[in-house]
């Protein structure tokens, strides 16, 4: 089986992971010397790489319905993995240094204040409530649009969909690598305060867990044992990036939600500043890297589409 065949059972957004799997192995590569069991992360990455292939010629080869969901909803899983395989590269890649000082210094210029600090005379329990149940929503979107986009007998919106959403994070993981930062709530404020410091009613101390878990922060140590532990993800805010992308393919699709994905949007970009996780810097690059998204992705779906038609049709029997 030759690669042109293999590719041809693919979806553009398995091209894109495949893609950014290499683009990882070659950082690991060249930065092998930084980075520990460097090897181990390559031999990784060919793992999921294969088992995508195989995953896209099973389901072509089979009609299996089941492998065929898995297909289409496998990048899920798999972009997280890519997230969570920065945490072993950026910060050995940097030798431990952050950029903290810059983005701080950065809203300083802009707005004179620390605009977390300036933001808690606005704090209440309840609007702490509501902005961090928003921000918590993040994932819950996605599967909200590609719910409803996988439900139409058309699914060449939700193969662009996807594509648009793996595309867009790995953009604002190549940010991450240029400028590594853990962001306000470690550097601005104590960690280890935040609860007591900025509270909600109910479920806020429990939907921090979850995302700290996501992030990697380590649970019950000090500040500095937090900093030493957490995801270096904060330049660009992917969160504000590709919030911005639901946003923008909800309305152009027409979405019957588009409008709980616009407010329940609107909140969580506000409370990326509000609950500590960004500099407001981080909002302003995330909103150029997702214009980036939106006016590049159509011209390089359409192109990936194109030349796996173009592969699929010279095996017609498969």
């Amino acid at each position: 089986m030759n690669l042109r065949r293999i590719a041809s059972y693919l979806h553009s957004a398995d091209v894109a992971i495949i893609g950014f799997f290499a683009f990882l192995s070659v950082v690991n590569i060249v930065f092998a010397s930084r980075i520990p069991h460097w090897w181990l992360m390559i031999l990784i990455n060919a793992a999921v790489v294969v088992a995508i292939c195989v995953l896209g010629w099973a389901r072509h080869t089979t009609g299996s319905k089941v492998l065929a969901v898995i297909h289409d909803w496998h990048v899920a899983p798999t972009v997280f993995f890519t997230f969570k395989e920065l945490y072993f590269m950026i910060k050995p890649i940097h030798l431990g240094r952050d950029y903290d000082d810059v983005l701080i210094a950065a809203d300083r210029w802009l707005f004179g204040v620390d605009p977390t600090h300036w933001l808690m005379q606005f704090s209440t329990p309840w609007v702490t409530e509501i902005l961090q149940i928003a921000y918590t929503l993040f994932y819950v979107l996605f599967l909200l649009i590609g719910i409803e986009l996988y439900r139409r007998t058309d699914k060449d919106p939700f193969h662009f969909f996807m594509f648009t959403c793996v595309y867009g994070f790995f953009l604002s993981y190549v940010g991450y690598f240029f400028l590594p930062a853990v962001g306000p709530r470690f550097t601005l404020h104590d960690f280890s305060a935040l609860n007591r410091d900025l509270p909600g009613i109910f479920l806020t101390p429990y939907l921090r867990e979850f995302v700290n878990f996501g992030g990697s922060v380590p649970m019950g140590v000090s500040n500095e044992a937090a900093v030493a532990g957490t995801q270096r993800d904060v330049f660009p805010s992917g969160h504000t990036m590709m919030t911005l992308v639901l946003i923008y393919l909800s309305l152009r699709f027409r979405l019957r939600l588009r409008w709980f994905i616009t407010v329940t949007g609107t909140l969580l970009i506000m409370a990326t500043v509000y609950e500590r996780y960004h500099y407001v810097v981080d909002l302003l690059g995330g909103a150029v890297f997702m214009i980036l998204c939106v006016l590049t992705a159509p011209l390089l779906y359409r192109y990936s589409k194109d030349r796996l038609s173009t592969m699929e049709s010279r095996f017609p029997g498969e």
